[in-house]
């Protein structure tokens, strides 16, 4: 491609783990042509984890907690913006809103059947249609579509040149390796009984030598789980709930194994090339499960025993827990055999 954009508009607003995905097209346009300079509409959340980024040129947060307000805030800021180009990556109303004020000649969005709210509408050049595949296959279809070669992938996440310092002050008082625990996400249906976690944290120390760390935010059935867990292990496990995104990049960078449901800092993790042991059971794990690494590690609880299901958006209440505690613990056997440090 001769022509290629000089200016790149991305539009993908929320969800730490989609902003973890789009990472790899990302670092690809750059390293296809550096003197892109690209911008990126962001929620609040996930823009503190972007923003920093050496191949993000700019971001624009999208306060959507103010409403209409919020529209018409970006849309003056948008107003004295044009791109080559606009990569609506987001599939539902507020995001095709947003597309349709960007300015650009080309605006790329995914095909009418994987669209939802109307917003193919707003683009005028669309993915070809493939089905429902894995969140990471979509977003790198972008990539392929501006004939950008995603491979290798790189999601340059960190930690940072500037972020080492915070890393090593969380390592510098343990006596053992981190084992970094996500205890909550967004939907209650995704978690996993905290009592369960409590047991996993003796495990952790008294089998395999491990310090287990909460990690996530402090929302109210965070910090309930949070309150169980320490209640009922043996020796409380630290909790750092609440840190930024950036510190905890380096939380889970530092960390020996990484125990998750399905929720951003799992995609973190994986993207830190950090082992990684998902629990899966609401959300389908060939859409949404660990991309392509620690496939050894997962525990899937979506599907029936022998079940062959296909990738799509159906969501199966009350699997959660059907995982045992001895389930993770076999997963931990599996890591200690393959990815411990030695």
């Amino acid at each position: 491609m001769t022509d290629f954009p000089g200016t790149i508009c991305i539009v993908m607003l929320t969800a730490v783990g989609d902003a973890v995905h789009v990472l790899p097209v990302v670092t690809a346009i750059k390293r296809r042509s550096p003197s892109t300079r690209i911008t990126w509409i962001l929620q609040p959340g996930p823009a503190s984890l972007v923003r920093g980024h050496p191949d993000v040129d700019e971001v624009l947060v999208f306060e959507r907690k103010r409403g209409w307000r919020a529209f018409a805030d970006l849309r003056r800021t948008l107003r004295a913006r044009r791109f080559d180009l606009v990569l609506a990556m987001q599939q539902y109303l507020k995001a095709g809103i947003i597309t349709a004020m960007t300015r650009a000649p080309r605006k790329i969005g995914f095909d009418r059947a994987r669209s939802r709210d109307g917003t193919w509408i707003v683009v005028n050049e669309r993915l070809t249609p493939r089905g429902e595949r894995h969140f990471q296959d979509q977003y790198l279809e972008f990539a392929e579509a501006i004939g950008v070669d995603p491979l290798p992938l790189n999601w340059n996440l960190g930690p940072w040149p500037s972020e080492l310092e915070y890393r090593e002050r969380f390592t510098a008082p343990l006596t053992r390796p981190a084992a970094s625990i996500v205890i909550g996400t967004s939907k209650p249906e995704k978690d996993w009984p905290a009592e369960r976690w409590a047991e996993v944290c003796d495990a952790l120390e008294d089998e395999f030598g491990l310090q287990p760390v909460l990690v996530g935010g402090r929302s109210p059935g965070e910090l309930a789980a949070e309150e169980v867990i320490r209640a009922r292990a043996k020796r409380p496990p630290i909790s750092t709930l609440g840190v930024p995104l950036r510190e905890l990049v380096a939380i889970l960078d530092a960390s020996a194994v990484v125990l998750s449901p399905d929720t951003g800092p799992l995609h973190m993790a994986v993207a830190l090339n950090r082992p990684t042991i998902a629990l899966m059971g609401y959300t389908n794990p060939l859409r949404v499960g660990p991309y392509r690494r620690f496939q050894d590690l997962m525990i899937d609880a979506y599907g029936d025993p022998g079940e062959q299901y296909t990738v799509s958006r159906e969501n199966r209440r009350g699997r959660m827990t059907r995982i045992s505690v001895e389930q993770v613990i076999e997963k931990l056997r599996i890591w200690r055999e393959h990815y411990a440090p030695r």
